[in-house]
């Protein structure tokens, strides 16, 4: 037998068992054209374990064959057959014998729930591929699939002809194609051949291809036609969504089912896709050019007459800008209720006081929300509820208020009630996402870069970054290294165009310690800070004998500075006292400069304050720095019961006398 194996080897093949007889065939034809007798190749048969009467009688009937063939005058092949036309040829025969591979190690699956092996002498035993045909089904031991091949599932579905079974499922409208496809599943005698492939769904169901078509390419906008039409009607549907997330109640547009009937009511029978759609379209609105338009009357449920851009506007504004607003209702969504959004570089110019007010048709929930937060024995002086946001509107109208809505609802509150109403009393009420501004923040490309409903915390995130694309919004401004004041006039305020958009910017003196820069500032209050330090600065670099007289005098408080060292050095107290000294003198309550002339008369009032304003400032920090001299010895000596108060007294003490409390405390309540 291993010997016969062995032999037998060169006509082995490892995609099919029935290519071994082809093999084989060649062979006897390639050893009859070289025999020398036939005692020669009885032998060379024998050598190769092969029977000879057999394969006498093999040649035979391929004779007869021949025969009877070329008598009925069928012409032969030029060319010997692929591997696929041969194995197609043998599955007109053997459709009972196809199997598919399972994941059950070796067993594969035929037609009517059969399962299989092959057979462990076949070629095919070692690579198991995924379909197979063989010659027979044998059953031994298992069932075995003997003179087995490797085939193509598509050979079968060609072969079985009307065998097979067709199933479809799962129609559905392809935009690109502008056709109704659905996805087909083949099977042969229950063995799945082809599991999803695409087909045209119109010849194959014209009713439900029709629906589909309808349904999800004209009622969902999703059809590509030149017809005008559609875009009218997808306008109107969003406007009329827009009103659903400003009303926030979802029942204003109709459903989908009213947009089927309108065209299902006019289009014919059999239309399923684009091309034959738009035939009919355009012989259809040459008599009828607005027979697919639908109208405002139709695709509302009810007419929300109080939803309005009044109460509901696209756009706000903010100082001499305006921003678009956006609505949405759908609860839990991180856009929910109102969004702004906001350009980076006018972050910092938002007031969070104007947007507590939100828009005005969402204020009288907001209001309730927080009356109805209140403590109940506070509540009750609001009962009812509906009435007091009514009045308190009224009220809020009237007066036109520029605070924010806490402010002004604690006012109304101290009016109604006749008592002082805490800020606490208000952080109790549990106000809903979509009552607070949500605010988006874009780049100039339109780019997210952050969004929360926290004004203070973005403007803490991306408040710098604000600044920096603001100033370099409008070229040729800023300017540096400046040491005197020979750069002309100083604006309160420029305006300029970026990004289509008017804007308002503060140009402001920096001060950089060497010298003063202009730098322009998104916000009027921050330009005002830098440029009363800035004005600071460069009279402080140009009144320098003024300078060296204050160094002198600072230097000279000795035991004061040695009074507050263990809460500040002394270089640090005497930097601050400076600051503090020259910011009173050299600016004080006066206006800030904004020319020349201007600026000339602060110097000479500058040069006149100093002597007086040093000599007071001294006095104050000598008694500050006494009392913290005094309070730190006692805080020290503290025994017994005073431990626990004098513990509380040593973090306070900090809190009051630090690094540059001198400059950040007001002139005024320096002295107490």
């Amino acid at each position: 037998a291993e010997a016969a194996d062995r032999a037998h080897d060169k006509f082995n093949d490892e995609r099919s068992d029935f290519l071994v007889f082809v093999k084989l065939w060649a062979w006897f034809e390639e050893a009859l054209k070289h025999k020398k007798s036939n005692r020669k190749l009885t032998e060379q048969l024998q050598e190769n374990f092969l029977s000879p009467r057999r394969m006498r009688e093999w040649r035979d009937v391929h004779g007869q064959l021949h025969t009877l063939v070329s008598e009925l005058g069928i012409p032969f092949n030029e060319t010997p057959a692929t591997y696929e036309q041969l194995h197609r040829a043998l599955l007109a025969g053997l459709l009972g014998n196809v199997g598919m591979k399972t994941e059950e190690g070796d067993v594969y699956l035929g037609g009517r729930g059969v399962k299989f092996a092959i057979f462990p002498g076949s070629g095919l035993k070692k690579n198991k591929p995924k379909w197979v045909v063989a010659a027979e089904l044998t059953e031994t031991a298992r069932l075995y699939a003997r003179c087995a091949a490797k085939i193509e599932p598509e050979w079968v579905e060609g072969a079985a002809g009307h065998l097979v079974k067709r199933h479809y499922f799962d129609p559905h409208w392809e935009r690109k194609r502008g056709m109704v496809n659905a996805w087909e599943r083949v099977t042969l005698y229950g063995l799945t051949l082809v599991s999803r492939r695409r087909v045209h769904y119109g010849p194959l169901n014209p009713a439900e291809a029709r629906e589909v078509f309808i349904r999800q390419g004209l009622a969902a906008g999703e059809i590509d036609t030149k017809g005008p039409f559609l875009a009218h009607n997808q306008k109107l549907i969003a406007e009329i969504r827009e009103l659903e997330h400003k009303a926030r109640r979802p029942d204003v547009l109709v459903d989908e089912q009213a947009l089927f009937e309108f065209y299902d009511a006019v289009i014919p029978a059999g239309m399923h896709n684009t091309a034959s759609f738009e035939a009919w379209r355009k012989q259809t609105e040459a008599t009828q050019p607005k027979l697919l338009y639908m109208t405002r009357e139709y695709l509302m449920r009810h007419a929300a007459t109080d939803v309005s851009e009044a109460q509901f506007p696209g756009r706000v504004g903010a100082g001499d800008i305006y921003l678009k607003l956006a609505y949405r209702f759908e609860p839990t969504h991180p856009l929910d209720g109102v969004t702004l959004t906001v350009p980076l570089a006018l972050l910092n110019q938002l007031d969070a006081a104007r947007f507590e007010w939100l828009v005005p048709g969402m204020i009288r929930e907001k209001v309730a929300a927080y009356l109805k937060g209140l403590p109940k024995q506070l509540r009750r002086h609001f009962v009812p509820v509906p009435d007091s946001v009514t009045e308190f509107l009224v009220e809020a109208e009237l007066q036109r208020t520029a605070s924010g809505l806490v402010d002004a609802l604690t006012r109304y509150a101290h009016r109604k009630i006749g008592a002082p109403i805490s800020s606490d009393d208000w952080d109790k009420a549990e106000i809903p996402p979509h009552l607070k501004m949500n605010y988006r923040v874009v780049d100039e490309t339109g780019r997210e870069l952050a969004m929360g409903r926290d004004l203070a915390k973005l403007k803490a995130e991306l408040g710098q970054a604000a600044q920096l694309t603001f100033s370099s919004a409008e070229p040729g401004v800023e300017k540096s290294g400046i040491t005197a004041w020979d750069f002309g006039d100083l604006p309160e305020q420029i305006t300029f165009t970026r990004d289509g958009r008017k804007l308002t910017g503060y140009p402001a003196l920096t001060d950089e310690k060497d010298s003063v820069s202009i730098k322009l500032f998104d916000v009027q209050e921050a330009a005002e800070r830098s440029t009363r330090a800035g004005v600071t600065r460069l009279l402080r670099l140009e009144l320098k004998d003024q300078m060296r007289n204050l160094a002198r005098t600072v230097d000279g408080l000795t035991q004061p500075l040695m009074q507050v060292r263990t809460l500040i050095g002394a270089d640090d107290m005497k930097e601050d006292l400076v600051a503090a000294i020259t910011d009173r003198a050299f600016v004080g309550d006066d206006a800030l400069p904004r020319n020349l002339k201007e600026y000339e008369a602060q110097k000479g009032r500058a040069r006149t304050r100093l002597p007086a304003v040093s000599t007071a400032a001294c006095r104050i920090f000598t008694a500050i720095a006494q009392e913290t001299h005094l309070a730190s010895q006692k805080i020290g000596a503290a025994k017994g019961p005073l431990q626990r108060i004098a513990a509380e007294l040593k973090t306070q003490l900090p809190r009051l006398v630090y690094k540059g409390f001198f400059s950040a405390t007001p002139w005024e309540q320096l002295q107490h």
